[in-house]
């Protein structure tokens, strides 16, 4: 095997090792870099400061003002208590009669937020302070939670929905010259898929946690589900609490301008419906601001890995290999985008690799730039929940679950829902297109 093929190989590993052991891709990126140069017989300091920082940058002024505004709609969305007041909305309608009816309202409510344009990470506090008492009250299995939560926040609104805000949506466009709208068959015949595997799995999961005599067992309290409750605050109207994220929707994808103005213009709605239900508008969109460093950082520190190693003689062997896979093309770009987002632990550092490396190779070949949108979009939204992702991390420190518990509910809702939902894609692509 090439020494340099090798040294990608290791590099990897040593991503995913670090990462399971908490450290920041921010360090272990640059790490990463050094071993691809070393064993490819590269500069490591021309590689740090040429295709390693190029891609950090390319990324940074892509996609900067997305994150950004995306942050500081979603603060706007949770600390006004709108989006509190869309899952109590959403609960009341369900129901609480039955257990199962607190698994759906979950995933609707997480699926409406991150649909609307909410952050991940913003969902995750909005949601616990409803989901624990509620889960306590009818006796749920808590780490049943977990995948009520990421069929929810998941490949659904992430990469299916024609229309979603979500970046894994967004940056295709930046690429393909496509709208968030792309292929919207694809999308809507895999979310099918998706809703119906989810809703097999979570009766399945608790059927099968009746059978052991679980409930609710609250073995582990976690500091932060127990700040900003909101439980004493008088939370904004339903409809009103909607419109911010119509607005992003609307300006998005029927005026059709770009992302930016469009959560520009939720961002102003949003100031604007939540005035008076705001103590410091100040506080919001500085805190708002500052929680983009670190998703844009990692990403950059990801996309940036990517293209020291498509610096490298061993990654035209690795691509020489993916895009010679018998069969049609999706099966290649498919499988290269499950690597990509797989290894990194990230669905958007991945999809930043493949797009910054790859795509052009498949446009080149004459496929349609809508299908190569979808497929790509919705391949990046699978093996990215591994277990090192950050989401992953995250969601289950402070949902005060360990991998243990309950990572087997990300693996089935996420991963393999939407590895299941590809064939279907595929074959449809193939047909269509």
């Amino acid at each position: 095997m090439d020494l340099s093929v090798i040294g990608i190989i290791v590099s990897l590993v040593v991503i995913v090792t670090l990462a399971l052991r908490g450290v920041g891709i921010m360090l272990i990126a640059p790490l990463a870099v050094v071993i691809v140069s070393l064993f490819s017989g590269m500069g490591v300091l021309d590689t740090l400061m040429g295709p390693y920082m190029k891609g950090f940058v390319s990324y940074a002024a892509k996609f900067y003002l997305v994150f950004l505004f995306a942050s500081v709609f979603g603060k706007y969305m949770d600390d006004s208590g709108a989006a509190k007041a869309v899952a109590v909305r959403i609960m009341s309608v369900i129901g609480y009669e039955k257990q199962i009816y607190v698994l759906y309202a979950i995933s609707a409510i997480t699926t409406l937020l991150t649909l609307g344009g909410v952050s991940l990470f913003v969902v995750i506090f909005a949601i616990m302070p409803i989901a624990r008492p509620l889960f306590k009250q009818m006796n749920v299995p808590w780490h049943l939670f977990i995948a009520a939560f990421y069929f929810g926040i998941g490949s659904l609104s992430m990469t299916m929905i024609p229309g979603t805000p979500a970046i894994l949506n967004i940056m295709p466009t930046k690429y393909l010259g496509t709208t968030a709208t792309a292929a919207p068959l694809l999308g809507i015949v895999a979310g099918i898929f998706v809703v119906a595997f989810n809703v097999w799995y979570m009766k399945r999961e608790l059927a099968k946690s009746h059978a052991r005599g679980e409930g609710y067992e609250d073995k582990a309290t976690v500091e932060n589900t127990a700040k900003g409750d909101g439980s004493e605050k008088v939370l904004p109207n339903f409809w009103i609490s909607l419109l911010p994220s119509i607005a992003v929707i609307v300006t998005l994808n029927i005026v059709k301008i770009d992302i930016v103005w469009s959560l520009v213009i939720g961002c102003l709605v949003a100031a604007a419906c939540f005035w008076r239900y705001l103590d410091n508008h100040l506080s919001t969109i500085n805190t708002g601001a500052f929680n983009t460093a670190i998703p844009v950082i990692n990403t950059c520190a990801d996309v940036g890995y990517g293209m020291a190693v498509a610096a490298s003689s061993g990654f035209k062997l690795v691509t020489d290999f993916l895009v010679s896979i018998p069969g049609n093309p999706v099966v290649s770009l498919t499988i290269a985008t499950y690597l990509m987002t797989g290894m990194t632990g990230s669905a958007s550092g991945g999809l930043g690799i493949v797009l910054e490396t790859l795509i052009s190779k498949y446009v080149a070949m004459g496929l349609n730039p809508e299908m190569l949108h979808r497929v790509v979009a919705i391949a990046a939204g699978s093996f990215d929940a591994m277990p090192h992702n950050g989401v992953v991390i995250t969601t289950l420190a402070v949902a005060g679950l360990t991998h243990k518990q309950a990572y087997k509910h990300i693996w089935w809702s996420h991963v393999v829902s939407t590895f299941l939902a590809m064939f279907i894609v595929g074959a449809l692509a193939v047909i269509l297109y």
